[in-house]
């Protein structure tokens, strides 16, 4: 099996920091080759892989901000699409846009979908949807307009996070995520301030203006903290130093990898009851689940009644980067057995395909 695996190049593969599709996708890509699987990573040039490596953007364009992000998207997806006839399967990671060429090629593309960032993009899915192939991060983000081949939960390498059996002695909160209204960093602070805990925020800066004006006057490094953008070399002492993670969103977000790798810490999440978070969290036994900063608070105060090692052992039964990667060649398989590139192909991509067969292209 040849698997194409495209990710976006917005950071490094992994990233060094932020980056979870990046993060996502070089997890699966290590472990599909470590089953013995074939597989070429296209991503930035500084990216990181056992598969191989084909680049064409130097770096991310986040991480170099000197690069058009439009231009190098263009010619990263291009030369995914332009070399399809090498590989059995392009598993897209790189959201709607390598779509437009899926109908050029005759190799069947999978596209996992992080989630929709705007019911704008919803046309390109709708498009393809039925010619090329689907899967959800969680059934809270599946579509009813689409059709999917599978919800594939994410997994993370569960022995790159350190147990921690007792949290710091101060018991601080923590939150570990982007800095944005839809994360919901404001609320975390009304929660640790209505139960008298300290907080640490960690994460990057994505919406300036809110840090400014509802983040930033409340960090005094004594009762909030504000640590940044956090890598793995500080990663588990994050996370498993609290004695929670708060995640109180205002979006029903399609997946949440900051819980599971608390969890995997030991540390139980209080999250707002939103989106995929039932999905990921067993209120009452792995965290809580609630509605509002008043009974996220409450559940501060019953933290201590649950059993991080429970937190752990779930991850590792439910969100091991080795169920994923098991899930992922199921869809594989399952497409390689029942893909008929004719019913997919616009007569375009047929008329191309037929001309590289005769050299004549």
């Amino acid at each position: 099996m040849r698997i194409a695996m495209l990710a976006p190049i917005a950071w490094r593969t992994p990233p060094r920091h932020y980056g979870p599709w990046e993060r996502v996708t070089s997890l699966l890509t290590e472990a599909l080759v470590a089953r013995g699987i074939d597989v070429t990573l296209f991503a930035t040039a500084d990216s990181r892989t056992n598969g191989h490596l084909r680049a064409v953007a130097p770096a991310g364009y986040e991480e170099d901000r000197s690069l058009p992000a439009k231009v190098w998207e263009c010619l990263h997806i291009s030369e995914v699409f332009e070399h399809a006839g090498d590989f059995d399967l392009i598993h897209n990671q790189f959201d709607f846009l390598p779509l437009a060429w899926s109908h050029l090629v005759a190799t069947p593309v999978l596209t996992t979908i992080h989630g929709f960032s705007s019911p704008d993009i919803l046309p390109v899915y709708r498009k393809y949807n039925g010619t090329t192939y689907y899967v959800a991060i969680s059934d809270a983000d599946r579509d009813p307009d689409l059709d999917y081949v599978a919800t594939i939960h994410h997994g993370i390498d569960v022995e790159n996070f350190r147990f921690v059996p007792q949290p710091d002695a101060d018991g601080h909160l923590l939150f570990f995520g982007r800095i944005h209204p839809d994360k919901g960093t404001h609320r975390a602070i009304e929660i640790a301030r209505a139960c008298n805990r300290k907080l640490v925020i960690a994460g990057i800066v994505q919406d300036e203006t809110y840090f400014h004006d509802m983040v930033k006057p409340h960090i005094d490094e004594k009762k909030v903290q504000f640590v940044g953008s956090a890598g793995p070399g500080v990663r588990n002492a994050l996370l498993g130093g609290a004695a929670a993670l708060l995640h109180p969103i205002s979006f029903s977000e399609p997946f949440g990898l900051s819980i599971v790798e608390a969890m995997a810490c030991g540390t139980p999440a209080i999250a707002f009851n939103r989106g995929s978070m039932p999905e990921l969290i067993d209120s009452g036994r792995t965290g809580f689940l609630v509605s509002d900063v008043e009974e996220a608070a409450e559940a501060v105060r019953k933290i201590e009644t649950i059993d991080r090692r429970t937190c752990r052992e779930e991850v590792r039964k439910r969100f091991s980067v080795e169920r994923m990667a098991g899930d992922y060649i199921a869809a594989y398989e399952w497409i390689l057995t029942t893909h008929n590139p004719r019913a997919t192909m616009h007569p375009a991509g047929d008329h191309r395909t037929r001309l590289l067969m005769e050299g004549s292209w």
